[in-house]
């Protein structure tokens, strides 16, 4: 097992796109680490080039105590596992996981052991005899994952390996991910745009957008306490609600909800002193809604949308120019066009600059 250190890291295309802008980050020894975020944010072109397949345009990539950007993909001693398995289809399973070892010549002994623990660790020991054409996605993914296990390397990278499996599929490999990761105590480089495998996987979170790290933290911290509108946004689901205003003397105004083409009185919420005057922008998630209960007043909404789930409700209203959701029990008892007061749980809700999207509170 190895750290991993990033410093400084940078990759710059012919056509002058810059997809990673100075990344700086340390990864623990036997730690899981998850790079999230939007597609093209620059989290898979990180990943790649950690692994070798991408070079860098600056910076350095650190593996235990050897920097390896001169370093060939082969020698870094690292193993990938892709979202396509990557299998070959003419090999058995056993060919398959077994091939990259035979090819460093490895002793057939060796490779034996090695490949019966993986398929021990996988619960596919009765499959090493089929082809991948046999196989379920869930399967294939198993026997990439031995394939990766079998090399005993000293990190792990995976490049978004579950967003080929239906939903069910994805949960099941999930825990079997974790479960590996405990097993194994190996660092391990996941890529995901998958909020819920971030926030379930990851001993730490690494949000990017637009090739730039916005937040690294745990999955916790990130959830609690975003560092910024964009990290609010991408976290949580259903998504942060967010609403514009003014901030002045220690109070948040917007504009209320408009009644019969009338616009209401701008509604308050008391954020305290400390919070600079100026635009801003209010968060609250969905789940910090209170349809009863104190705490600071919304005010007064009408539901235009309701969706009962079963095990909850959402309930969508307008409100400042905006569409927002509320996350209630089941048995909240709302329906469409129901009236009420929405207060926010106490303390409950994030201040964000309206020109840049940093956090105020």
């Amino acid at each position: 097992m190895a750290n991993v250190v990033l410093k400084h890291l940078d990759k710059t295309y012919p056509n002058g796109f810059q997809a990673v802008r100075d990344v700086n980050l340390e990864v623990a020894d036997g730690e899981f680490l998850v790079l999230v975020g939007p597609s093209g944010c620059g989290k898979s072109t990180t990943l790649r080039m950690v692994a070798g397949l991408e070079e860098t345009a600056g910076g350095e990539i650190w593996i235990g105590d050897r920097l390896v950007n001169e370093v060939a993909p082969g020698d870094r001693d690292i193993a990938m596992v892709f979202q396509n398995y990557a299998l070959y289809p003419h090999m058995s399973v056993y060919q398959n996981m077994a091939f990259g070892l035979k090819m460093r010549r490895t002793p057939k002994a060796e490779i034996e052991r090695r490949v019966r623990e993986a398929a021990a660790i996988l619960s596919i020991e009765s499959l090493l005899d089929r082809r991948p054409r046999e196989l379920s996605g869930g399967q294939r993914q198993r026997v990439a994952l031995g394939r990766a296990i079998v090399r005993e390397p000293k990190v792990f990278l995976f490049d978004e390996p579950l967003s080929n499996l239906d939903a069910k599929l994805r949960v099941q490999m999930r825990a079997e991910i974790a479960r590996l990761h405990r097993r194994l105590k190996t660092t391990i480089i996941y890529v995901t745009h998958d909020q819920v495998e971030a926030m379930t996987l990851g001993d730490r979170i690494v949000l990017m957008d637009r090739g730039a790290i916005q937040q690294v933290d745990t999955p916790l911290n990130i959830y609690q306490r975003p560092a910024n509108q964009f990290v609010a946004s991408f976290i949580g689901s259903p998504a942060m609600n967010f609403i514009r205003g003014q901030i002045d003397g220690g109070v948040f105004r917007f504009a209320g909800e408009a009644t019969n083409g009338h616009a209401a009185p701008a509604s308050e919420i008391a954020v305290g002193a400390a919070i600079p005057a100026g635009p801003a922008v209010l968060g609250v998630r969905p789940e910090d809604l209170l349809a009863h209960g104190d705490g600071s007043r919304l005010g007064e909404i009408t539901f235009d949308v309701v969706e009962h789930m079963g095990h909850e409700t959402m309930a969508h209203f307008a409100l400042a120019g905006g569409q927002h959701v509320a996350r209630l029990a089941a048995d909240a008892g709302v329906q469409p066009g129901d009236r009420l007061t929405l207060s926010i749980r106490p303390g409950a809700y994030h201040l964000f600059a309206d020109a840049d999207g940093r956090r105020l509170n």
